[in-house]
């Protein structure tokens, strides 16, 4: 069995004047309160229950928050709070309802303050529809959920957890390790080796690469130019079209990662471990903030959910050096072009090699030497399942977080 963590959205359908009004109480008390506790540099949860006890919320949304100011003080050392933090409760804060004879058939319970709750119908994105009543049967254990307000419309992220068997029985020694390596010129790139050893079906996702690239170089160009008339922030439309075209993308090429690892017998997924990328090596600050804002966190976590509910198994590998060295001798290479990879030894028969097919199987034989990680991360904070929403690249991970909860139609 492999444990499997996912955000589900649901829309909430129509709330009335009244619901809106208390939605919109929930929302200002909440952000009042954070604002406070993050002024005051509350770095425990004692420190931060002194500031939110006072405020006329639910202890759901409380307790939450004496859980994520000091995370923001402490973990992400972030200098000052962003607009549209969304509103956090803990797992016992909200209730799924099902009513499969009416036409919407969920509803929510979500907490107003201590005893005031509002019960509201929900749509929920229809790929998840097992996910909630998985739930609902109590199959699934629910965890923190966040409520928030996009283009007028309100939201509910709810996360979930449930186990899911695996598909093959099969031991690590008789599974075919495919290493995935991702990237920006090709955006993913798988291998494995078939039964004598050799590199064999490799795939590129190049074409896809390019297209985010210029989706990106878009979003960029047009930042600076608004910059440059003194507008501080780009159209919210524009950025989410933007980052949607991109989520859109992901998601297709992440779902063809999982398909050809079904054509595969007994498939393993290797990814690269992000934990250790981003606890064990100092990047500089360009390379930081690429991690936090290209979408290596995303396709990581479409690609283990996605693998997962096929019950196919994901691990992943210690990342270093792995686009550097020689998948035939292992000696440590260059690179003259982004696409090309060449051996510095002169006794190795492989000479030049595609780049990204290349650093794909050199993930796979992490594995296959028994280097794997059945980890992304140890405190749930900073992993990649969490930064499964799309961003654009921030200054602070504080930053990336919120607006990770707050764009795109549907949560990954």
């Amino acid at each position: 069995m492999t444990e499997l963590t996912k955000t589900l959205e649901l829309k909430l359908v129509d709330p009335n004047a009244h619901k809106r009004r208390k939605l919109r109480e929930t929302r200002e008390a909440y952000q009042h309160a954070l604002q406070d506790a993050f002024d005051a540099r509350c770095t425990t949860q004692t420190e931060a229950n002194d500031v939110v006890v006072n405020y006329d919320l639910s202890g759901y949304a409380k307790n939450a928050l004496k859980k994520y100011v000091p995370q923001l003080t402490t973990t992400y050392n972030a200098d000052e709070l962003h607009d549209n933090h969304p509103v956090r409760f803990t797992n016992e804060g909200l209730r799924l309802d099902h009513k499969p004879e009416n036409a919407i058939e969920w509803y929510v319970k979500i907490p107003h303050h201590e005893d005031y709750h509002l019960w509201i119908p929900a749509q929920p994105n229809p790929e998840q529809r097992g996910w909630l009543e998985a739930l609902n049967a109590g199959d699934a254990t629910m965890g923190e959920s966040r409520l928030f307000e996009r283009d007028g419309t309100w939201y509910l992220h709810v996360t979930a957890t449930r186990n899911v068997e695996e598909r093959s029985e099969a031991s690590a020694d008789e599974r075919t390790a495919i290493g995935v390596d991702i990237g920006e010129a090709s955006l993913v790139t798988v291998c494995h080796r078939d039964d004598h050893g050799s590199p064999t079906a490799p795939k590129l996702w190049a074409d896809e690469g390019k297209t985010v690239r210029q989706l990106r170089k878009t979003y960029f160009t047009a930042t600076r130019r608004l910059q440059t008339r003194g507008s501080e922030h780009i159209p919210e439309s524009f950025g989410e079209d933007v980052w949607n075209q991109i989520d859109d993308l992901f998601h297709r090429v992440t779902r063809e990662v999982v398909e050809y690892a079904e054509s595969v017998e007994n498939p393993v997924l290797v990814l690269e471990d992000l934990t250790y990328m981003r606890e064990s090596m100092d990047y500089g600050e360009y390379m930081n903030r690429r991690l936090h804002g290209w979408g290596f966190a995303k396709l990581h976590a479409q690609i283990r959910y996605k693998a997962v509910e096929k019950g196919i198994p994901v691990e992943t590998v210690n990342p270093r050096n792995t686009s550097r060295e020689c998948h035939a001798c292992g000696e440590v290479g260059y690179r003259p072009k982004q696409a090309t990879f060449t051996c510095t030894n002169d006794a190795c028969w492989m000479g030049e090699y595609q780049a990204d097919v290349n650093g794909a199987i050199n993930i796979a034989d992490r594995y296959l030497s028994g280097e794997s990680h059945s980890r992304e991360d140890t405190d749930g904070d900073d992993s990649a399942e969490d930064g499964g929403r799309l961003t654009a690249p921030q200054d602070t991970q504080a930053d990336a977080e919120t607006q990770q909860e707050t764009l795109g139609t549907y949560a990954s």
